[in-house]
């Protein structure tokens, strides 16, 4: 596999033009520290390869502590006044970052592609829109914040203040390197902190091209982008006592090291992990073949979005055994229409998976899948696609059937890797989706409102899609259950997450009380 930068340039599959964009990468990234970029301490690089054709792309810093604690002193310097901005410049602040991603759309899908390997469809209508969406909410929520006062007794009166934590940190995964950056950034800059921020090594770039793009609209030291491999940034940033908070996306067993080196600091932290969710077909989305049966079967195949590689990824499809046959028949013909291609192509639906060590897992767990005796209903198989891309990440969209004590409906694949079973009643439905160690997504698919309801409640989920799959809006909190996570992003409660309360407790008696 050619992992090497070519000297000559990206190769043709590569080749952008026909997106209108130039090839959006810099030969090289330093950190962005203070407003600026920066060479590394220690004058080490590491590669940066495409999953799109496995070549070199750019070069980008390989940091250590030395570069964690430069970062943790230009945020450090600049909080204070940061933090004591109104919350109307703050808020002007994010329009003015929206309007800039939403003016460089188009650049940044392109580096987001490249970056991750996600087709250019999913980057442009749901990673950078969403990133762009996210900034305007908060600031628009920011606005509108309030304090309180409560009146304790005539003379006496609670007032409540929020005020910004000062440094955090959070370190962010590969699978959406961008719109989980702004998940994180977007409330924390409208709460009034200074950040470090250290990205996932498997996806180093597209933050920086992003850096590069709103360096002049975010005050020096405010943002801060410190990239390097977990053992070497990322334990130094997540272990450091110079920061007020820890917010980590990932897998679980990180996960778990990250909340150990939090609560040796006592800082809280926000943790959103794995997942194995499941996705609930009822018997009655086959009374009619209309739209709403159309798009049931649309909700099966979600499990593919970004190659399946999200946390919330419906990986197993609960059927009613009714409807098991004629469902899945048709289900699987749409699972065999999904185009997999260049991801830099606008038609294709499924792209590369974002390294070589997350492919060999995938592979790995198709062999366990046919190991343990479940049927494959279609795919199976790493993919090869010609055309230039023969060294890059691809996997066929699969479908299993199997039963749920299989490994591959209990353990976490992260890839377009579906487990499919079914249930007898509402109560097995129930019982299946909850037989997992994990609780971050869902989904349920009925005609009947009262099913819906009862079984979404049920299911031990931070989040339960309803006829409906893989929406991110900014104004709904997301997060796990179980050993999904710890706190919740998005909505306008993920601000507390980033801000004490002040209360002032004032008496405007003259009169003591009395008790010396």
């Amino acid at each position: 596999m050619n992992v090497h930068s070519n000297p000559n340039g990206p190769s043709a599959a590569l080749d952008t033009s026909h997106l209108d964009v130039s090839f959006p990468f810099k030969p090289r990234y330093g950190n962005f520290i203070n407003g600026e970029f920066v060479d590394p301490k220690s004058g080490k690089w590491f590669e940066n390869v495409t999953p799109v054709t496995g070549e070199g792309i750019c070069e980008v810093a390989r940091s250590d502590a030395a570069d964690i604690e430069a970062a943790l002193d230009a945020a450090h310097a600049a909080a204070p006044a940061f933090g004591r901005t109104s919350l109307t410049e703050r808020s002007t602040m994010l329009f003015r970052i929206a309007d800039r991603i939403e003016e460089n759309l188009m650049t940044l899908a392109v580096a987001e592609t490249l970056d991750n390997g996600k087709p250019i469809r999913e980057s442009v209508n749901a990673d950078i829109a969403l990133a762009i969406d996210h900034f305007r909410y908060f600031g628009g929520v920011i606005r509108a914040d309030e304090g309180s006062i409560a009146e304790i007794d005539a003379n006496t009166y609670a007032y409540h203040f929020h005020e910004p934590l000062g440094v955090v940190g959070q370190i962010i995964p590969w699978n959406f390197p961008i719109l989980m950056a702004v998940w994180k950034l977007a409330p924390a800059l409208a709460a009034g902190n200074a950040v470090v921020l250290k990205p996932a090594e498997q996806t180093p770039a597209s933050i920086m091209v992003l850096m590069e793009l709103l360096a002049d609209l975010i005050p020096p030291g405010i943002v801060n982008v410190i990239n390097g491999y977990g053992e070497e940034a990322g334990a130094a940033l997540s272990t450091s006592d110079r920061i007020a908070k820890l917010a980590f996306t990932g897998e679980t067993t990180t996960g778990k090291i990250i909340m150990k080196a939090a609560s040796e600091n006592l800082i809280p932290v926000t943790l959103e992990l794995g997942g194995k969710s499941p996705n609930i077909f009822f018997g009655d989305i086959m009374e009619a073949d209309d739209a709403f049966f159309d798009k049931c079967l649309e909700g099966f195949a979600m499990f593919a979005l970004n190659q399946g590689e999200v946390c919330t990824c419906p990986s197993r499809a609960l059927v009613h055994e009714s409807i098991a046959e004629a469902f899945l028949e048709r289900a699987v013909e749409r699972v065999k229409a999904i185009q997999q291609g260049n991801p830099l192509q606008m038609e294709t639906m499924v792209g590369g998976q974002a390294s070589t060590e997350q492919m060999e897992k995938i592979t790995g767990y198709l062999k366990l899948g046919k190991e343990e005796g479940a049927k494959v209903l279609v795919g199976g198989e790493a993919a090869s696609l010609g055309e230039g891309l023969n060294d890059g990440y691809y996997i066929q969209p699969t479908v299993f059937r199997g039963e749920n004590s299989m490994r591959i409906f209990q353990e976490e694949i992260f890839g377009p890797v579906l487990s499919v079973t079914t249930f007898k009643d509402e109560a097995e439905a129930i019982a299946i989706a909850n037989d997992t160690t994990y609780g971050l997504g869902a989904g349920v698919w009925t005609r009947n409102g009262n099913t819906a309801f009862r079984v979404g409640r049920a299911i031990e989920a931070g989040r339960v899609w309803t006829n409906c799959y893989h929406h991110y809006p900014a104004h709904a909190a997301f997060g796990g259950y179980k050993k999904s996570g710890i706190g919740r992003e998005n909505h306008k409660m993920m601000l507390d997450h980033y801000r004490n309360t002040k209360n002032l407790l004032v008496s405007y008696d003259e009169n003591p009380m009395g008790f010396f």
